[in-house]
């Protein structure tokens, strides 16, 4: 397919997956890959600003989010399988090495992205998830397991699909880490898909499948790592130990007072530090 033309979907290995195509045609690709529990409408606020500024984006609802990519086995959803979704996504539409912008699990995503494919990334951005060796790291050397206490506890069969959907836990723990009342309803409201939230949950179950070698390869190319310091999923030492695993060209920002939804919360923040960051390498 032609850079230059319109895409709403792609596909690998019989799985559909939903895109949205936005801005300028011919604009530089700005690849946004949502987190956990969110799907691409969680750019809404960031994708305007970036067209504005020229940039073509294509946000896609990922793996277990797209109602024609949720496969059932938790094993479908390990890292190398995220990884080649997206690449696929930048190869069907014809792009060539794109921006990549992910945010949570998009942020890990991405890291694998620009350590595994490096030939298809122009530039790394990852808003509020480290590098994730450095996860690991702050795992074992400070506070962070208590943080990822819910990784665990999603672990569970079936359980886990009913409690986040639930307005008693799910809309209340969303809104206590920082989420809007209209964000915090509108993720709630997806989860209430049992076969979605399933897919959304195979992403943590699919942790142990993992090669930890692939996860503690260095990026090269040019990186910019944002976190936030009102963060109640992520610390603060995984990304101060992250520019130990980016080689190339890095930046890291901190914003202050802002929660861990940095998309929606900062994205007029987010959009300035793109602003450098994207435009430097376009």
């Amino acid at each position: 397919m032609s850079g230059t033309e319109r895409i709403g979907t792609f596909t690998r290995d019989g799985l559909v997956f939903d895109v949205r195509d936005e801005g300028p045609i011919d604009g530089t690709p700005v690849v946004l890959l949502h987190g956990f529990p969110q799907d691409s409408r969680s750019w809404d606020a960031l994708a305007p600003l970036l067209h504005r500024r020229g940039f073509r984006t294509l946000a896609p609802d990922q793996r277990g989010y797209s109602a024609g990519a949720r496969p059932r086995a938790r094993w479908a959803y390990r890292t190398s399988e995220l990884v080649a979704d997206v690449v696929a996504l930048i190869d069907q539409a014809g792009l060539g090495p794109a921006h990549v912008v992910g945010h949570d699990w998009g942020a890990a995503v991405a890291w694998g992205i620009a350590a595994e494919r490096p030939d298809r990334v122009r530039t790394l951005t990852a808003l509020s998830v480290p590098h994730p060796a450095a996860f690991v790291r702050a795992m074992v050397t400070s506070r962070q397991i208590l943080k990822s206490w819910y990784m665990f506890a999603f672990q569970l069969p079936w359980i886990p699909e009913r409690v986040i959907a639930s307005d008693r836990f799910g809309y209340r723990a969303l809104r206590a880490s920082g989420q809007s009342v209209g964000e915090a309803k509108r993720d709630l409201e997806s989860m209430r898909d049992r076969t979605r939230a399933r897919g959304a949950l195979n992403w943590y179950r699919a942790m142990p499948f993992t090669a930890p070698r692939s996860a503690s390869r260095k990026v090269r190319v040019p990186t910019l790592l944002v976190w936030s310091d009102g963060d109640t999923a992520i610390g603060p030492v995984g990304p101060a130990l992250t520019s130990r695993f980016v080689d190339g060209p890095y930046t890291y920002e901190v914003l202050h007072g802002v929660s861990h939804w940095i998309p929606d919360e900062a994205a007029v923040r987010v959009d300035e530090l793109l602003g450098n960051h994207l435009l430097d390498q376009s």
